[in-house]
């Protein structure tokens, strides 16, 4: 049984899914329209910045795998997981996300961060 809401799986696959209908039906299904995106790379608000989001990088890396590498561990409406992004069997990027969700289930924020969490 899962213990975070269904949203964070919807998210998830709106990034591994390469048909643009889907992915905006994916995206508007998990995300509160005021939606915030912020990674190092990008700071952006909206489905639309969202959607705009997922079709550069899809483009950039063509035939890339979108997955998440751990549980999500959930609190008062936050959570936090690893993920990864996998081209042609190669890692080329790993990190974690925070994101937080309204009482609805939908994602209205995302923080996400690049690597491993420095020692100092």
């Amino acid at each position: 049984m899962k213990s975070y809401p269904e949203a964070l799986d919807l998210m998830l696959a709106a990034w591994n899914a390469s048909d643009p209908a889907e992915i905006r039906s994916l995206l508007e299904k998990a995300l509160d329209p005021k939606v915030r995106f912020v990674d190092p790379t990008i700071d952006v608000s909206g489905i639309d910045g969202f959607e705009q989001n997922v079709h550069e990088v899809r483009s950039k890396l063509p035939g890339a795998v979108y997955s998440r590498t751990s549980g999500v561990d959930s609190q008062h409406n936050f959570h936090r997981y690893h993920w990864a992004i996998h081209q042609h069997g190669k890692l080329l990027i790993s990190g974690f996300d925070v994101t937080q969700t309204n009482e609805q289930g939908k994602v209205i924020c995302v923080i996400g961060f690049f690597g491993d969490i420095p020692d100092s």
